[in-house]
């Protein structure tokens, strides 16, 4: 068994039950690193979803990691990243049989979106039926502004660099 923990700094940790750090997962990224308020894997355990105080869902494959966790050459691959919210994910889970996320924010929205390429399926209380099979147009809700799911190869540990600029004091300006 394995541990998954989520924190503000924007990392996952995974530990042992024995409370050893086995990995450091950092979302691939453009943006800066931010809290991470929801994790939830499948029901198989191949897949590890988690959702962020922007609004973002973040999704791995984790399938080789689990085989063996003290190999440091099974990877940990994230495969989809994409804006769910425009407020802070307060849950998620995937649902493996229907192939889909379902993801609830603090703005009261819950939405239903496909697992496997992040398109917005609807929301909790809409008129219209899910339609689960078949994308057939891209709908956006009406607070996510641009559809930008992103694919990696492979997650990549990003360290942080500090970077010194001192305060100088310019009189002529």
């Amino acid at each position: 068994p394995i541990l998954a923990s989520a924190h503000e700094n924007g990392c996952i940790y995974l530990w042992s039950i024995q409370g050893n750090l086995l990995k450091e997962i950092l979302p691939f990224s453009n943006y800066h690193p931010v809290p991470l308020t929801a994790l939830c894997t499948d029901i198989s355990t191949k897949m590890l979803l988690a959702g962020s105080k922007k609004g973002h869902i973040m999704c791995w494959s984790i399938v080789s990691f689990l085989e063996d966790p003290q190999n440091s050459k099974n990877k940990i691959k994230e495969e989809l990243s994409w804006m769910a919210h425009s407020a802070e994910v307060v849950d998620l889970f995937h649902e493996e049989q229907k192939n889909v996320v379902v993801t609830a924010s603090v703005d009261g929205s819950v939405r239903l979106w496909h697992a496997m390429n992040g398109c917005y399926l609807g929301y909790f209380g809409q008129p219209r039926k899910f339609e689960l099979t078949g994308i057939s147009r891209l709908i956006l809700p009406c607070d996510v502004i641009n559809f930008s799911t992103t694919t990696e190869e492979e997650s990549k540990h990003i360290e942080k660099k500090s970077i010194q600029v001192p305060l100088v004091l310019d009189r002529d300006k």
